[in-house]
């Protein structure tokens, strides 16, 4: 198939509504291509160019580290720089509701590209003085809220294009494939820059390789038209407003946050390996990439058996699953441990992300699809924040009272115990079963009278989009 036919088949699948009643095998499988090399090229663009997990993560640390920076104060700078992902809810409002010449996605799309593309040259063209922590945070803003807002309009597009047709869990299983994926070459490449201080050249290559996603938004994203109902703000603050006021909404929003409020962060384990452990920048980003290609074979299994295992199931396996990937890293000591660890983490961290994101998607409603899942996703990212300011204070205190490497594991094991907390809200899931329209969460306890159990239906396929990689 040539590039111009695959171009073709995903405007085409854009334009569509989706088909009601059976549907030939072929024609399935062709809108499923359509849609998922559009959002998986997305993603993998987005895996890249993004500052805070993307290419130039790694070297921002290493350049916060040149600079004689602490711990804390690295962790601190990647948690103020996280803030933007906390603000999706204001994406999604946007999005959803406040039209740009008409348009409700593609215009956002060009716009936020454009200012990523536009703070990442920034960034290549200005001499940074040495300690600018402030300016070097201020600067990255510019393309970390453009990353983020795009992301949301991404995940907004996913949902409306594929909750109909039923094949949500397939793209979100293509988009998180692309995005690990991505990742694989990103943490190869941004080990090498952290290694020979080149944080400009990857400035540079980030604005170079988000620039195609502004062609990919002109040429191939089209919108359905919508009717001319009015859609203010106000309407927009209300339908936000009742989506908070859903129990199942704060509930899954709950159990989104305590699963990634996990004081070990990725941040905290560079400090430890590329400090205390005498790992060399380029072996850390050896392992970025390793555990891409974990968590790539995650996200293409993850596709296959998503459908197949009754959610409920996976909401527990998730727990358990977020648990061992923490505790794994009790067992890293040297570089042989670290890719074996590496390698297991990737897999089932991202299993378990994937499962947080399907629940997170089985509650979005299509005419706010934007909004109720930027604010879910607020919440998780809000979570990773917070933690990871907390993690990087706690471990340079840790440090300072019993050594780097106690530290290093009172803290994993403190995240392992945050983790497991969830199985406290697991109850009010099964609660709220029903209000978040997930046909095969476990039966609710039968104090809960007048809520049927529709654990007997087929799973309807569901996906994410939270744009945090672990």
């Amino acid at each position: 198939m040539s590039l111009s036919e695959v171009a073709s088949l995903v405007t085409a699948e854009l334009e569509s509504e989706p088909v009601h009643g059976a549907e030939p095998p072929s024609a399935a499988r062709r809108e499923t291509l359509g849609l998922g090399v559009l959002f998986g090229a997305m993603y993998f663009i987005q895996g890249i160019g993004d500052p805070t997990d993307g290419l130039v993560a790694q070297p921002i640390n290493a350049l916060l580290k040149s600079w004689g920076h602490t711990s804390g104060a690295i962790t601190g700078f990647a948690a103020l720089l996280s803030i933007p992902w906390v603000l999706k809810p204001l994406y999604g409002l946007l999005s959803d509701f406040l039209p740009v010449r008409g348009s409700y996605r593609k215009s956002y799309l060009l716009l936020t590209t454009g200012a990523t593309v536009l703070g990442m040259l920034v960034l290549y063209v200005v001499d940074l003085p040495h300690g600018a922590w402030w300016l070097l945070l201020g600067l990255l803003w510019i393309p970390a809220v453009g990353v983020a807002f795009s992301d949301v309009v991404v995940d907004a597009l996913m949902v409306e294009k594929g909750q109909p047709r039923g094949i949500t869990g397939s793209l979100q299983s293509v988009q998180w494939a692309s995005l690990y994926a991505a990742m694989i070459l990103s943490g190869w490449l941004g080990g090498y820059l952290s290694q020979h201080g080149l944080q400009k050249l990857g400035f540079v290559l980030c604005a170079a390789v988000t620039a195609v996603t502004l062609l990919l938004t002109w040429r191939l994203v089209r919108e359905t038209p919508r009717p001319a109902a009015p859609r203010s703000m106000r309407a927009a603050v209300s339908s936000l407003a009742r989506a908070a006021r859903t129990p199942g909404v704060w509930c899954a929003g709950g159990f989104l946050f305590l699963w990634n409020f996990n004081p070990f962060s990725t941040t905290v384990l560079y400090v430890h390996m590329t400090g205390p452990l005498g790992m060399s920048e380029q072996f850390y980003g050896t392992t970025v990439s390793l555990l891409a290609v974990a968590s790539v074979v995650a996200s293409v299994c993850y596709g296959f058996y998503c459908r197949r295992v009754p959610f409920g199931l996976l909401v527990h396996l998730s727990i358990v699953l977020g648990i061992l990937a923490t505790i794994a890293y009790w067992a890293m000591f040297d570089e042989r441990s670290a890719v074996l660890v590496t390698l297991a983490v990737g897999f089932t961290y991202m299993t378990a992300c994937l499962v947080q994101l399907d629940l997170a998607a089985r509650i979005c409603p299509l005419e706010t699809a934007g909004t109720v899942f930027a604010l879910l996703m607020a919440l998780e990212n809000l979570g990773i924040s917070a933690s990871t300011a907390v993690g990087g204070w706690m471990y340079e205190k840790g440090a300072a009272w019993w050594g780097p490497r106690t530290s290093f594991n009172v803290l994993v094991g403190i995240g392992a115990l945050v983790t497991a907390g969830c199985w406290l809200l697991v109850p009010a899931l099964r609660r709220y079963a029903v209000a978040l329209r997930a046909p095969d969460l476990p039966a609710p306890a039968p104090a809960c009278r007048g809520l049927r159990s529709r654990s007997g239906e087929p799973a309807r396929e569901s996906a994410p989009a939270i744009r945090r990689s672990p």
